[in-house]
């Protein structure tokens, strides 16, 4: 069966807003300015900005109005709790596996929080499994943590396809393994002059339908 791998965060789920929502909710909680929220997600970067790193400016920004118990739960579990899969992403992935598409998660990130965000979703019951950063011991764009996620369903790197939202760590990635891709620009144009996607969508429902709709071919 042919390959898809595809990324969990600002792909199949909306990793930002869950973000954002939680937190607002810790600002309001902790009696925080609502100003802040901007600076919280420029630290957080879409989550490419290490837990640590976070909590430490967390701490220094805030000191001891905030328990450091508080700030270490909002990072675990705060964004992970609020995620989502929509509908349309929902129907072209269960339409993918039944086409015949093994279909692999690739994400970055640590267990604890992907792992809850797969399972919340339901994610879990519909691909047929999952490769998360910290248990493979790379980070996309590598290309050993794409061949882990090939091993992981017993399936071969030939004519798979890598969907992501991420310029550098999923199509990057992709060129990295010889394999086809799908951008999900989210609204944004594409700036890398080095290196393109096979093909552009703008969210995960239509860069699945158009996956499972291509040629079967090698050709990039």
């Amino acid at each position: 069966m042919p390959l898809l791998m595809i990324d969990l965060d600002n792909t199949l789920v909306d990793r930002d807003a869950a973000f954002r929502d939680a937190a607002s909710e810790f600002l309001a909680a902790h009696g925080l300015p609502g100003d802040d929220l901007a600076w919280l997600m420029s630290v957080d970067a879409s989550g490419y900005t290490s837990r640590q790193a976070i909590a430490e400016a967390m701490t220094e920004r805030y000191g001891g109005n905030v328990p450091a118990d508080a700030v270490g739960t909002f990072l675990d579990r705060g964004a992970a709790d609020r995620v989502t899969l929509s509908e349309p992403t929902r129907d072209a992935l269960t339409k993918a596996v039944a086409a015949g598409w093994t279909c692999v998660i690739v994400t970055n990130g640590r267990v604890v929080q992907q792992e809850l965000k797969i399972r919340n979703t339901g994610l879990d019951a519909i691909v047929h499994g999952w490769v998360i950063s910290e248990s493979a011991g790379h980070k996309k764009p590598a290309p050993e943590i794409f061949h882990a996620a090939a091993a992981e369903v017993g399936a071969s790197l030939h004519s798979s396809w890598v969907v992501g939202d991420s310029a550098q760590a999923d199509i990057r990635g992709a060129t990295g393994i010889d394999a086809r891709s799908v951008w999900v620009s989210n609204g944004r144009p594409w700036t890398e002059p080095t290196f393109r996607p096979t093909h552009i969508a703008v969210d995960a429902a239509s860069a699945i339908h158009h996956v499972i709709g291509a040629p079967d071919t090698t050709a990039r």
